[in-house]
């Protein structure tokens, strides 16, 4: 999943529900999240189109995924929100159906890490995720407050 303050993305669904009171562990937590900063990402494919001796197929993920409980404990934390109400399994179901959805994404557990990219010498600027958050809450917040 790419992560980017933007309106309409899935970084703004989550940050919703954080500022919801919302955004805590989904059925247990346990499952892992692969997310990538948009900035990162950007990097990535001008890095692919520089590297064209690149084969096959290219993870495009921050290097460490990390539980869902603790993804989402980061981003409240970087919002400032300490409650995160736990959701059941049951519930998120209830919800993609109403939001016309599927709840792969946050109930199956995604481990990629980009094996490809490290091993061509790609850097990350956001490899692990509270950093990551706290720049995009930032961003989020000053767009808003320009906007």
């Amino acid at each position: 999943m790419v992560m980017s303050p933007d309106r309409g993305g899935i970084f703004d669904v989550l940050l919703g529900l954080t500022r919801l009171g919302l955004g805590g562990p989904i059925a247990g937590g346990r499952q892992f999240v692969s997310w990538i900063h948009d900035r990162d990402f950007a990097h990535a494919v001008e890095f692919l189109i520089e590297h064209g001796d690149i084969e096959g197929p290219v993870n495009l993920a921050a290097p460490n995924p990390i539980p869902q409980r603790d993804f989402m404990a980061v981003l409240r934390a970087a919002w400032g929100m300490r409650l995160g109400l736990p959701a059941m399994k049951w519930m998120v179901e209830i919800g993609a159906f109403f939001l016309r959805t599927d709840t792969e994404l946050t109930l199956k557990s995604r481990r990629v890490v980009p094996g490809r990219l490290l091993g061509a010498g790609f850097s990350f600027d956001f490899p692990d995720w509270p950093r990551a958050a706290r720049d995009l809450v930032e961003r989020r917040r000053t767009a808003k407050a320009d906007g």
